[in-house]
């Protein structure tokens, strides 16, 4: 089972980006990206890459992230 914490901060993402966490994103209550890596973020928008072609551009602001943990 997963354990998930959500990102906030700048300093959560860099954590994230610094040691390549993967990510679930949801919007408006539903999840909209899984697996992924942030490939980098400002303070707008947090670009993942799911896969080798599949890169996503979320809004900061509209979207929650959340950092996936293993127990």
């Amino acid at each position: 089972m997963a354990i998930n914490r959500r990102l906030v901060t700048d300093q959560d993402f860099q954590e994230a980006l610094d040691k390549q966490l993967r990510m679930r994103v949801f919007k408006d209550d539903h999840i909209v990206d899984t697996g992924g890596v942030i490939l980098r973020f400002d303070e707008r928008t947090v670009v993942i890459q799911s896969g080798v072609s599949e890169i996503a551009y979320h809004v900061r602001t509209e979207c929650e992230f959340f950092e996936l943990k293993k127990r």
